[in-house]
């Protein structure tokens, strides 16, 4: 079951990022439990290890905003196949999340849905922290 709404979103807030090295486009919309939605662009730099990618960079928006669940995110990115978070955005999803978050990946030149994944899929594993 996909977000209409969420997908627009993706796709329109994607004109945002900023990518002058790689020219990748990424725009990230997310609802959280309260049903706000929060958006997010990848940004990168020079020193390309402080890229921020637009799932961590729609998350940090919606934790500022005092959310603290996300129950479906759509990601749209440049290019015909599907292109699902990186390792890292996954790890960042899984303290913000449920394993059955809806993960809705589209092509920005098709506007086509090309994967729909639950973050358990593509983070079966995920690391988790028990503070003593």
């Amino acid at each position: 079951m996909s977000d209409p709404e969420l997908i627009e979103i993706a796709i329109h807030v994607a004109d945002h990022a900023y990518c002058p090295y790689s020219r990748f486009h990424v725009g990230a919309a997310l609802r959280a439990d309260d049903g706000r939605v929060f958006t997010g662009v990848n940004v990168e730099n020079a020193s390309f290890g402080l890229t921020i990618c637009a799932e961590r960079s729609a998350i940090s928006a919606a934790i500022s905003a005092g959310a603290r669940r996300v129950s479906v995110l759509a990601i749209a990115a440049d290019g015909e196949q599907a292109t699902p978070p990186c390792g890292a955005c996954r790890q960042v999803l899984a303290e913000f999340a449920g394993a059955d978050l809806e993960i809705v990946l589209v092509s920005l030149s098709t506007h086509n849905i090309t994967g729909t994944f639950t973050l358990a899929e593509l983070l079966p594993h995920t690391f988790k922290h028990s503070p003593k």
